[in-house]
């Protein structure tokens, strides 16, 4: 569902991710884990079509997202690290607008009104997410990523600020998807979560990726410990 091939992105001479390659089959998710600045958010704007790739190939459930980046949105769904909520519209108009831009059929209130109970925006669903917190302008950017059910979902810093409530939602939400078959992508820099959401763990160090291994590896100070000597 996720091929990924020598990808490469650079900022003039700086280059942010080096030749990483990333396989995610169908029903699997993986962790993207490393330092700030190791270049977890960019590999997944890569994926996500949002940058373009220096080099490399992205294959996105089957569609080539370098060549064809608007076929392979139409198969994603992506909650960015930062941004990506409209200030001045209320979760509900985020969600109505969602399934229009994604011509979702009928059913489509159901399912929303189901992700909002989950994530307790329910009862903040007509209030504008300019006055929201940062914790539930996260939940609201995985609500709106995985709403369509996608073959691909990029969570990038899911966890970041979020109560243990909405930590589990996102959990739920990632495990329900794997069983219908979608392949996920999580970055986050909480270790602990990162062993919970994923099976497998790819360390990214300066835009590189230097180990790739289970994730129950990481778990607790042994894993940690290990996490730790991987970066030095």
């Amino acid at each position: 569902m996720v091929d990924v091939r020598g990808l490469t992105v650079a900022f003039g001479p700086v280059v942010a991710v080096d030749r990483v390659d990333l396989t995610v089959p169908a029903g699997a998710s993986v962790a993207l884990v490393g330092r700030n600045g190791a270049g977890k958010s960019t590999t997944l704007r890569a994926l996500a079509g949002v940058l373009p790739p220096t080099a490399g190939s992205v294959q996105i459930a089957g569609v080539d997202a370098v060549r064809d980046p608007s076929g392979a949105k139409t198969r994603l769904g992506y909650c960015p690290d930062v941004g990506g909520l409209i200030p001045r519209a209320t979760p509900w108009e985020h969600l109505h607008l969602a399934a229009a831009l994604r011509t979702m059929g009928k059913g489509w209130e159901e399912r929303a009104g189901d992700l909002l109970q989950r994530f307790e925006l329910d009862g903040v669903a007509d209030r504008l997410t300019s006055s929201f917190s940062h914790g539930m302008g996260r939940r609201l950017s995985v609500v709106l990523a995985a709403f369509h059910s996608p073959a691909v979902l990029l969570l990038d810093e899911p966890f970041d600020g979020v109560d243990p409530l909405g930590v589990d939602a996102t959990l739920t939400v990632i495990r329900e998807l794997r069983l219908t078959g979608s392949a996920v992508v999580v970055s986050t820099h909480l270790l602990d979560l990162a062993v919970l959401a994923c099976d497998e763990a790819v360390v990214l160090e300066r835009g590189a990726v230097v180990a790739a291994a289970p994730a129950a590896g990481l778990a607790g100070p042994d894993g940690a410990a290990h996490y730790r000597s991987l970066l030095s």
